[in-house]
């Protein structure tokens, strides 16, 4: 009894912690903890919580509206506690504090859970935008706001709306959250949706939201499809613009539906005839076409024939005389071409044209103007080492070998004498079609050559191994140039055909005018003939042996020539 009399500290610690329902003072603090309000006074509310004192709340922090708090005295409502007591011995409490540790634990709850939370947004800060998540303040990236960039948020401030949790962290007090999250997993389920309502093959009207370089994003009601530029039209479409707009309403056709992706390709041409079909029937092999160039490339340029059906002219197949040169240095874009069809493939959608096959092979007009042996001039473009080329008619060149330039001296000397630039004259000796080689002559005019159109002649009216008497033209160290009759072809005699032995064989033995019979061995490239006196002469002598015997008859090589001869 003296106990119950005369109480101890512990006595009084002990019944202070039954009054207020077994916790001390100092665990009330960092607590939620439910109390009643006892008074309302100006602008606070006086709360009981059970500790020595009472604390009070500002009402503002209950305001549901601007001035509506709702609150009365007996209300029982949740507040933090702060501090058990502060300078002037009442307990500090918030309702606002209390809210925030409430939404922390929820939140927790749901984040762990992956759940959506609610909540609204009210401010805009440094790289994004704050949320009222229910009492919890998080931060909203500019990037995690929409699907796509969004130019004007206000639509989206102070309408509460759902919201993904990318992180937390509740002792820094940092909460991110994502609505773009949220969006992309409706838009997902809502594509899932749509898709299994769309089919391949399916013709389905939709609106164009977006224009690239490469096509055009449709939408087809809540999911959109890519329209390919190839699949807009059957003709060459540049840029999509060229055929739709933004805002354009489109009957489109379902290519191609990628379960996995879930990405769907459209199209437009595949609702229109295709102009392929029966190619092969319009455009024959050989046909010529007048056409559009559409497109030019470093491999040749892209001809249109109708909307739709484009043909290819190789670089190769594009001008008989200019070679190796940039196609756009022939033709140029939507200028109107006579074209000839070479090839047509209807499976690959190729049609192989030609440009230089609709104009007149140059080669051929050249041979028709100028038949050979008839005489042309030229500026000499070039000079190598084996010949000259020479400038023609029709943009075409002609070459003369180094043989040809000059007689008498070497082909290295004649090369000398000309240079580039220079107008000179020659005979065409030769018009090679196929090859597109034209063989010239220069030195074919000189004095003693056949005249024009007698090159031929010459040719045509000596046979090889025929022995005909020729006239001295000229003397030279190697040889004589002669001519066959009066006014018949020219030619060489080489120095080691003058005769059998190498007395012989002396070209100074010679003077011009001299007659002798030689025979004919051959014909250069000009069509020029070779005599050779040394042939002639074997010819003789086997002759001979043939007709009258032989050395084995007991008559001796002397006495057969000789009897020849007398006999002849």
């Amino acid at each position: 009894m003296a106990t119950s009399a005369n109480p101890t500290r512990d006595d009084f610690a002990k019944m202070l912690d039954e009054q207020l329902g077994g916790v001390a003072d100092d665990g009330f603090e960092g607590r939620v903890v439910k109390g009643t309000i006892t008074a309302i006074e100006n602008d606070k509310a006086v709360i009981d919580v059970g500790l020595k004192s009472e604390g009070r709340v500002p009402l503002r922090e209950f305001a549901r509206g601007e001035d509506d708090h709702g609150l009365k005295v007996g209300d029982e409502v949740e507040v933090y506690v702060d501090r058990v007591e502060n300078a002037d011995g009442e307990a500090m409490l918030s309702r606002d504090r209390a809210r925030r540790e409430a939404a922390w634990d929820k939140l927790e709850n749901e984040f762990g859970e992956g759940k959506r939370v609610e909540g609204v947004i009210f401010g805009r800060v440094k790289g994004g935008f704050t949320v009222d998540l229910d009492g919890a303040v998080a931060f909203l990236p500019g990037s995690q706001v929409d699907i796509r960039p969004v130019r004007d948020v206000a639509p989206l401030m102070d309408v509460p709306q759902p919201f993904q949790i990318l992180k937390m962290d509740r002792r820094r007090g940092n909460i991110v959250v994502s609505r773009r999250a949220v969006l992309e997993e409706t838009r997902a389920e809502q594509r899932s949706e749509l898709i299994e309502k769309l089919s391949e093959g399916q013709v389905i009207e939709g609106v164009v939201k977006n224009i690239t370089d490469y096509g055009a994003f449709v939408d087809l009601g809540g999911i959109d499809g890519l329209l390919h530029v190839t699949d807009m039209s059957y003709k060459r479409v540049n840029h999509p613009s060229e055929v739709i707009n933004i805002g354009d309403t489109v009957t489109v056709q379902i290519i191609r539906i990628n379960q996995d992706t879930q990405r769907i390709s459209l199209g437009m041409k595949q609702l229109e005839s295709d102009p392929w079909e029966g190619a092969a029937a319009k455009y024959p092999v050989g046909a010529k076409l007048t056409g559009t160039v559409t497109n030019i490339t470093e491999y040749g340029a892209f001809v249109e024939l109708e909307p739709g059906i484009e043909g290819l002219v190789h670089v190769s197949e594009m001008s008989w005389t200019k070679k190796n040169v940039h196609p756009g240095k022939i033709v140029s874009t939507s200028q109107e071409v006579e074209v000839m069809v070479l090839e047509v493939d209807s499976d690959k959608r190729r049609i192989s044209l030609g440009l230089k096959q609709a104009q007149q092979n140059p080669w051929e007009a050249f041979a028709e103007k100028h038949p050979v042996g008839s005489t042309v001039e030229g500026e000499v473009k070039n000079a190598t080492e084996f010949g000259l080329f020479i400038g023609l008619d029709g943009d075409v060149d002609g070459m003369v070998h180094m043989s040809d330039i000059a007689w008498g001296i070497s082909g290295e000397d004649a090369l000398a004498l000309h240079r580039k630039g220079e107008e000179v004259s020659a005979v065409v000796l030769d018009v090679d079609v196929e090859k597109e080689r034209i063989s010239l002559g220069m030195k074919q005019l000189e004095r003693g050559a056949p005249a024009a159109g007698g090159v031929a002649a010459a040719g045509g009216s000596l046979r090889r191994g025929e022995v005909v008497t020729v006239t001295v033209l000229e003397v030279r160290d190697g040889g004589l140039e002669v001519q066959a009759g009066d006014d018949g072809a020219t030619g060489f005699i080489k120095r080691s055909d003058l005769g059998r032995d190498r007395d012989e064989q002396r070209p100074d033995r010679f003077q011009v005018g001299q007659k002798l019979d030689a025979m004919v061995t051959g014909f250069d490239r000009s069509k020029k003939p070779n005599f050779s006196v040394k042939a002639r002469q074997l010819a003789e002598e086997k002759e001979a042996v043939e007709q009258y015997g032989s050395s084995d008859s007991g008559a001796s090589l002397g006495d057969i020539l000789g009897e020849a001869l007398k006999n002849r």
